[in-house]
């Protein structure tokens, strides 16, 4: 708007019209929020230039091909990959509120709370936390709220915020979330080696009413090292502590000690934080499959598993943490493993047969490439390693990622563009259509809309792992199902018979005995595909110069190469090793009447 107005008045009296933010009927024409990329850009351009008569055959093909590229906007609604709290993350329990209450968000993890039914609402800048309420109170009949705010923002700004609110004699409780980590940038360390005992000794010097340690348990908390007249509760206190201080006139401080989920686990592996020495499992002949464990936890350790006897839980044990939430319930299914270690699978030995090299496609300009999978999961890694590739096979490359908070579980994307030359790069992002290879490591955000824009038929060519991976909606809806198969439709619908699609997740579960190398094997199904213009050898050299398990997916990018290529062997083999349900009336029968006489005996059954 500054540019427009000064351009305005720059050509005041010239014989020229000015077009901004609106056209020439008063309709906006680039508006000042969202995102204002190239193909926004060429279509408001091509239907000025046609408005003033001056379209040509050129201008109106390059404008119906920008149209047939556009995703329909009566497509059916299919589910999105919202990020979410990782499994056993402190913030499962620290943003619960009593009944009645309300609280605001800030900048960090807890963020995402705002899409869990918990009574979060609103949030500020970094540093700002609580200061809308301080503007709000003395015209709200709510006399209370609470406020989140984590230890990195706590460190970096939001002392201020706080003692701007007891400025002001506002009534408001900060639960200042301590999880020993800057957990959504990385999980650094808090500059200054801010600790949970200086947070509680600055705020009992800034002047609160009250402050309250709430901690887990199964952590080693040095009590002494905290200042006197701070009291203390184990978590499962927690909401009655929160309806004390919510009575309390002034600024109250909930600390909330507990550490972060991921870095516990990233700690575990160095040997610098102890591990619990028990397991949680569910045993599914006694789970009823009514999801209690997931409301209790809002955990998305806690997975789906169909069975001949209905829709049952499980704990996905590669993924749990060891929160143990999920034992809040009154349930007899849980069952828990002192003093043991969950057996690691075995790689199954595997001979591939001689595999074809397929013919790298060829670059015009640029080829544009896509990765998209879950965040955390390595679908930033994938993209890191191609761009290397290129680099050392003497081509250009350069990528984004679009990541931010997604990285918790959410949709990530990666953009790659590859070039002959550097200067053939003159933008970054993949837009409208011009996706020539999609790398799809996970079903929900390959077919989700911001993918399937980007992708079109005749152009991009994809591989995709299929595998149903539920997302954290799942922890407040126990009937919650991925529609794969329409979610595999939306992909055949916009490119066609240039859609490849597989079980990668259980393919490297089965075969390297981890289905974290299932993003490796989508990527060795896509160079055999020919969707990828590097060669094999410098994906190699960029796997040894990553130094991650350089072996183990080396071998996992040939089993996608092989699974690409004999597809129905590689169906067989997951086939084998999924038992069919029982589909008529008698096998039902006779399945339910085995299962009782191993129970008891053959007159009950």
């Amino acid at each position: 708007k500054v540019i427009e107005g000064q351009v305005k008045d720059l050509l005041f009296d010239a014989p020229v019209r000015v077009l901004g933010e609106r056209d020439g009927q008063g309709e906006v024409l680039f508006a000042p929020h969202g995102v204002l990329d190239p193909v926004t850009i060429a279509e408001k351009l091509g239907a000025l230039i046609a408005a003033e008569g001056v379209e040509s055959d050129a201008l109106r093909a390059a404008r119906d091909d920008l149209a047939a590229a556009a995703v329909p906007d009566n497509a059916p609604p299919l589910p999105t990959r919202m990020p979410y709290f990782c499994a056993g993350c402190p913030h499962h329990t620290s943003t619960r509120l009593p009944e009645g209450s309300r609280a605001y968000a800030g900048i960090g993890c807890h963020y995402l709370v705002q899409w869990m039914d918990r009574d979060t609402e609103g949030f500020t800048q970094m540093g700002g936390e609580g200061a809308n309420w301080i503007g709000e109170a003395p015209f709200s009949t709510r006399p209370h709220v609470f406020v989140n705010i984590g230890d990195g923002t706590y460190n970096h700004s939001g002392l201020m915020a706080i003692r701007a609110a007891i400025a002001a004699g506002t009534t408001i409780t900060y639960k200042i979330l301590y999880n020993d980590a800057v957990a959504m940038t990385g999980g650094q360390s808090n500059d200054g080696g801010l600790d949970a005992p200086r947070i509680a000794a600055e705020m009992l010097a800034a002047g609160v009413a009250k402050v309250v340690l709430v901690y887990d348990p199964k952590e080693d908390i040095d009590f002494a090292a905290f200042p006197r007249g701070v009291a203390r509760a184990p978590r499962d206190k927690l909401i009655e502590v929160e309806e004390e201080l919510r009575e309390i006139k002034g600024v109250s401080v909930l600390l909330y000690v507990q550490t972060c989920a991921a870095e516990k686990r990233r700690r575990r592996k160095r040997g610098t934080f102890p591990d619990t020495g028990q397991r949680v499992f569910i045993h599914p002949d006694i789970c009823e499959g009514c999801g209690d464990c997931g409301v209790q936890s809002n955990c998305v350790a806690i997975v789906p598993v169909e069975t001949e006897l209905g829709r049952k839980r499980a704990i996905d044990q590669s993924s749990c943490n060891q929160d143990f939430a999920c034992l809040n319930g009154f349930c007899p299914s849980f069952i828990t493993v002192k003093g043991g270690t969950v057996r690691r699978a075995a790689a199954q030995d595997f001979a591939l047969p001689d595999l074809p090299e397929p013919d790298l496609p060829a670059i015009n300009g640029t080829f544009n490439m896509l990765v998209a999978g879950v965040g955390g999961t390595g679908v930033v890694t994938i993209g890191a390693i191609l761009a290397q590739a290129a680099h050392l096979d003497g081509r250009a490359a350069a990528l984004i990622d679009m990541t931010g908070i997604a990285q918790k579980g959410g949709a990530v994307t990666v953009h790659l563009r590859v070039a002959e030359q550097a200067d053939d790069i003159t933008a970054i992002r993949v837009a409208r259509g011009e996706a020539d290879a999609l790398i799809g490591c996970e079903l929900v955000v390959s077919a989700s809309p911001a993918t399937l824009s980007l992708l079109r038929k005749g152009r991009t060519g994809a591989v995709v792992d299929d595998h149903e991976t539920i997302t954290g909606a799942f922890t407040r809806d126990p009937e919650f199902h991925i529609p794969g198969q329409a979610l595999g439709e939306a992909l055949e619908a916009r490119i066609g018979g240039a859609l490849t699609a597989f079980d990668a997740t259980a393919l490297a579960a089965r075969l390297m005995g981890d289905s974290i190398y299932s993003n490796m094997m989508v990527l060795g199904a896509a160079w055999a595909k020919g969707l990828v213009p590097i060669s094999r050898e410098a994906i190699f050299e960029a796997i040894g110069l990553n130094g991650q398990a350089v072996e183990a997916n080396r071998r996992a990018f040939d089993l996608g190469r092989w699974a690409a290529l004999h597809a129905g062997e590689a169906a067989a083999m997951l086939g084998e090793a999924t038992p069919a349900l029982a589909k008529t009336p008698q096998e039902m029968i006779d399945h339910r009447a085995a299962h009782l006489k191993v129970y008891q005996n053959a007159r009950l059954a």
